[in-house]
């Protein structure tokens, strides 16, 4: 199944929008209960203003909130960057570690925020198990585990390390694409013959084709080719 996800999806990719470790453990700590498109959109604001460990931690609480408002639960994710910039100063001399020990002290930081840093920004495997992917393999059969760190232990004896952030960004984006939440578009997916949840969405393939979201959406490739 991660064979021919990765055939369907070879560009998967993380889609928060940074240049740095600091900037992508900014971006998704700010990721939490929100999109990433949405966070994409503040972001080149916060990091102009803030632009290293140091500025963050000295930052003014008001107008940093006004900056991730759009985000949600600004005043918590204002806290914790506040915070997490102070803490890389004073143990880290302001730059990111890239050990997941490390990592999962700093504040607003669990597992697996360190380990979308640690596949995108240092190139050390990690399985990222975020909603999507939690339910993606729990309906493929892979695990019955709900607890994310037990999903991730699970998932990971079962596909190669080297894989791991691959097939992170793969089922992540199959996740917001086709095999969606309430209605999966299972008549559209790659891996129908080999999913044991094929038929708890919709079956129909013209039916299914409507369902699909992004660049998989009918008439989205025709549309950006004409922009």
């Amino acid at each position: 199944m991660y064979r021919e996800l990765a055939d369907f999806y070879p560009y998967a990719h993380c889609e928060l929008d940074f240049e740095s470790p600091l900037q992508l453990l900014v971006a998704t700590i700010l990721s939490a209960q929100t999109t990433d498109v949405g966070v994409n959109k503040v972001t080149p604001v916060l990091f102009a203003r803030y632009p290293d460990a140091a500025a963050l931690a000295g930052a003014d609480r008001t107008e940093m909130e006004e900056i991730v408002k759009p985000t949600g639960f600004f005043r918590a994710k204002t806290d914790a960057l506040i915070k997490l910039g102070a803490a890389l100063e004073e143990r880290y001399g302001g730059v990111v570690p890239g050990r997941l020990k490390d990592l999962v002290t700093l504040p607003g930081v669990g597992r697996k925020t360190a380990n979308v840093v640690l596949g995108n920004a240092f190139g050390v495997p990690g399985i990222t198990v975020d909603t999507h992917f939690g339910r993606l393999v729990r309906r493929f059969g892979w695990t019955e585990e709900e607890d994310p760190v037990k999903v991730e232990t699970a998932v990971g004896a079962l596909i190669p390390r080297k894989d791991w952030t691959m097939l992170s960004h793969v089922l992540i984006f199959h996740g917001r694409r086709i095999c969606h939440a309430k209605r999966p578009a299972c008549g559209a997916c790659p891996v129908a013959k080999l999913c044991p949840s094929f038929g708890i969405g919709e079956t129909d393939p013209g039916k299914a084709l409507k369902l699909l979201k992004y660049e998989l959406a009918p008439g989205r490739v025709a549309a950006e080719a004409n922009r």
